[in-house]
């Protein structure tokens, strides 16, 4: 278990590798001025790439997590990213279940470029590889055969995980609000339990992951607070 989540944390310094270049970009862009030509640009360049992190973690874990470190392993990460990212877009609930987007709950307005959900993508998507990419399939199939295969498996994997996100996410989504808040409510108090767990999870090499799910609440209580 314990080489599972190393592993895990050696996959996560991929994406996590692309935070100082949109830092950088950023950074730069406002310094030279945020209302200039050429400063709007570097703004938007960073804001690229944090906008889209949920989708960097999916493809990067799936391809760190896989045993052959193949690319089909990232296309399956990028499928089965974009299954719930869509499906669980306000304005594609709203048309499933026949109402106003106004009416969908606010959670799932927190789905886009959600690091956890390109965590859970990513995983899946490796463990499908590793199981499957070796896969035979009958003559009239064989196209599908072996990696070929793992993208779809992440495709149907994905939209089973997405109906059961459609029932059980307001109440994480809750539940990541209400901790982001209590610890911050805690103060040094707070900063110390922070802390404290980003230092436990060092041997296992997660702590970068706890800065990520971190980002997650605090964008999830601006979401939902303005």
């Amino acid at each position: 278990m314990k080489d599972y989540f190393q592993r895990i944390g050696r996959s996560l310094m991929l994406p996590v590798a692309t935070l100082p270049a949109a830092a950088l970009l950023i950074g730069i862009g406002n310094w030279i001025g945020g209302k200039t030509t050429v400063g709007v640009f570097l703004v938007n360049g960073g804001t690229a790439i944090l906008d889209n992190l949920a989708l960097l973690f999916a493809i990067g874990l799936a391809l760190g997590m896989s045993e052959r470190q193949d690319g089909a392993a990232a296309v399956a990460g990028l499928v089965a990213y974009i299954v719930p990212d869509y499906m669980l877009n306000p304005t594609q609930l709203a048309t499933l279940l026949h109402m106003k987007v106004s009416a969908v709950n606010p959670a799932f307005t927190a789905i886009h470029n959600n690091v956890l959900i390109g965590i859970i993508a990513g995983l899946i998507a490796a463990a499908l590889f590793n199981r499957f990419h070796e896969t035979k399939l009958p003559m009239a199939l064989s196209f599908f055969s072996g990696k070929r295969c793992v993208p779809i498996l992440a495709a149907v994997t994905m939209l089973v995980v997405t109906l059961g996100m459609l029932f059980v996410w307001p109440a994480v989504y809750g539940a990541l609000v209400l901790f982001g808040t209590s610890i911050a409510k805690l103060g040094w108090i707070g900063a110390g339990l922070y802390g404290f767990f980003n230092r436990l999870l060092i041997p296992t090499g997660l702590h970068h992951a706890l800065a990520e799910r971190c980002i997650l609440v605090q964008r999830c209580w601006y979401q939902r607070h303005g």
